[in-house]
């Protein structure tokens, strides 16, 4: 995983190149990087269009696929709007002897609506799982939790690609996607590697100071942001405000469940042989084997870099299809 997202960090110095163009400043600081590149857009997308564009999106699944999602949008799977009390956020949640409902506080904007594909697939996930095993085996760990809802994603994010020709709409949509992956492939990399060498230094025999790990995070953040961004004093400093860090090595697993989802997707679409199935029964896995053996049935062998490596191709596509549109 660290490997290959070191040989995908060029992608990242021309996107960070083309972001800092795009803003119009002489650096980027941190607080540019998460800046919107679109400023107002009339993407308003209500619940009723979300639906169906999401059921366009996720026909490359089959019918039988879809048919799910039907039911969902139509037999009160969802709790929709947002109601004085009602907690905030989005999530999918169930027993085994229920569907898998979702929560969600729905506005009318295209976030929702991925929002909407995100929760839906952690709901499929949930269905065939319990469809296909019994309750000692139908729940899943970490390791899989966030595949089917990325991988819905990825299959919206395609359709739309595909089926809109406004050029600022475009580059919403694929800014949002290369966010993803900065977020959620690189950064959770980028802490995962922060975890493998202060514990290495623990495992010598060595001190760990603050300074220490504050120094050890800031190299980080020059490494994985090829030197492009300003790594302030306050972003050394960052390690120690994120709690995932008291669960050790927990965050590589953001990383290489978006890595599943991308690659799982781009083989579907791509019709690759068996691709669909094993996706399919990926699904209906549970927790009936070992995460890792789950996805080698299903056609992924997340022990070989390949995985990954196929979803960083995918993201330095996008990135040359940004820059294209920001030149267009």
């Amino acid at each position: 995983l660290i490997e290959s997202v070191h040989g995908a960090l060029p992608a990242m110095a021309k996107y960070l190149d083309l972001r800092k163009k795009y803003l119009e400043v002489d650096q980027l600081h941190f607080y540019d990087i998460y800046a919107p590149l679109v400023g107002e857009l009339d993407y308003k997308v209500t619940y009723e269009e979300a639906g169906e564009i999401i059921k366009k999106a996720l026909a490359p699944m089959g019918e039988d696929y879809v048919e799910v999602v039907d039911k969902a949008l139509n037999e009160r799977w969802i709790d929709v709007d947002e109601r004085p009390g009602k907690r905030s956020g989005a999530y999918s949640s169930g027993c085994y002897d229920t569907v898998p409902y979702m929560l969600l506080n729905y506005q009318d904007n295209v976030s929702n609506l991925f929002t909407l594909a995100h929760e839906m697939g952690h709901s499929l996930h949930s269905y065939h799982s319990a469809k296909y095993q019994d309750y000692t085996y139908s729940g899943y760990g970490i390791f899989l939790a966030e595949i089917a809802s990325t991988f819905n994603e990825a299959l919206l994010n395609d359709y739309l690609l595909k089926t809109e020709e406004d050029p600022k709409k475009r580059l919403y949509i694929i800014n949002n996607y290369l966010e993803t992956f900065k977020g959620t492939l690189f950064r959770q990399t980028m802490f995962a590697e922060f975890e493998r060498d202060i514990y290495a230094r623990v495992e010598e025999g060595q001190g760990l100071t603050s300074e220490d790990l504050s120094r050890i995070y800031g190299e980080l953040n020059e490494k994985y942001f090829a030197g492009k961004v300003v790594v302030d004093e306050n972003i050394s400093h960052e390690w120690s405000r994120i709690p995932h860090f008291y669960y050790d090595f927990y965050v590589y697993q953001y990383a290489t469940g978006i890595s599943a989802a991308v690659t799982f997707a781009k083989r579907v679409l791509d019709g690759q042989e068996g691709a669909l199935e094993g996706y399919k029964g990926f699904l209906s896995s549970g927790s009936s084997d070992y995460p890792v053996e789950i996805l080698k049935k299903a056609g992924l062998d997340m022990t070989s870099p390949r995985v990954v490596d196929e979803a960083l191709e995918v993201f330095s596509e996008l990135v040359d299809e940004f820059e294209k549109l920001m030149e267009s």
